[in-house]
């Protein structure tokens, strides 16, 4: 009897991106590639933090390169891909929030929120494939999204909408793109102690309102949502696109 082999979680000889790579879930992402053996490069918009995270990567004797990018900017994101690409990963972590009732919510919140969740989601992903199109050897496309791109939330209606759209894209984009194995999945956390959760968690009634919805007994950390990362990054997720990982401790659940 020949038993079935398992898949191998390793990942030399490939080329990450992470956009919003220089904090929080990010900079998780790039270390687990890093630490499975991915070349990866860093991309964010200010250079302090990324220098910063590039220098704690390589002194451990991780992989990395850093890159000032702005995510928004789809003509600098295209020269960034015809410079530095292909890759065979893309994981975009680059995500904006601007929370507040419905009813108050102002232009330039929804598109500032929009440039960043969704727009800059959009654009990015488009140029990974053109790259692993071009390269002919697929690749995976990760982009974090939110446990609010599944549900809604109390002053969330720009953010969850942001997120919405990101779980449709995901979809018709796998579905356009599945022929020339290019997957692209998200990953849907629920609040991770980030610097984007700061005012969240540093706000005791929004804090007893996230640990009520949480089943687990506690609330999220970068660290939980590395595996996933890794998974969809590589040969384990080979038959895995157009969906979603929801990492929520049961948020989503009722």
């Amino acid at each position: 009897m020949i038993l079935p082999k398992t898949p191998d979680f390793r990942l030399e000889g490939r080329r990450a991106l992470v956009t919003g790579g220089s904090r929080g879930i990010g900079l998780g992402a790039a270390v687990a590639l890093a630490e499975a053996g991915a070349d990866v490069v860093v991309a964010a918009r200010g250079g302090d933090a990324l220098a910063q995270a590039v220098a704690a990567m390589t002194a451990q004797g991780l992989p990395a390169q850093g890159r000032v990018l702005d995510v928004t900017d789809t003509a600098e994101v295209a020269e960034f891909f015809a410079q530095e690409g292909p890759f065979d990963i893309l994981v975009n972590s680059a995500g904006a929030a601007r929370h507040s009732p419905a009813i108050e919510t102002r232009p330039e919140d929804y598109d500032a929120v929009m440039a960043v969740n969704l727009r800059a989601a959009y654009f990015l992903a488009q140029q990974a494939a053109l790259g692993m199109r071009a390269a002919g050897r697929g690749g995976s496309i990760i982009q974090i999204s939110s446990q609010m791109g599944h549900v809604g939330g109390i002053d969330r209606a720009v953010y969850s909408a942001s997120k919405h759209g990101v779980e449709g894209m995901v979809k018709s984009m796998a579905i356009e793109w599945g022929p020339e194995k290019i997957r692209i999945n998200s990953i849907c956390p629920t609040f991770i102690r980030t610097p984007l959760t700061e005012a969240t968690f540093g706000d005791p009634q929004k804090l007893a309102w996230v640990k009520s919805k949480i089943k687990l007994p506690r609330v999220g950390v970068v660290e939980d949502i590395m595996g996933a990362v890794l998974y969809l990054a590589g040969d384990a997720s080979a038959m895995v696109t157009g969906t979603s990982i929801l990492i929520d401790g049961g948020w989503t659940a009722d």
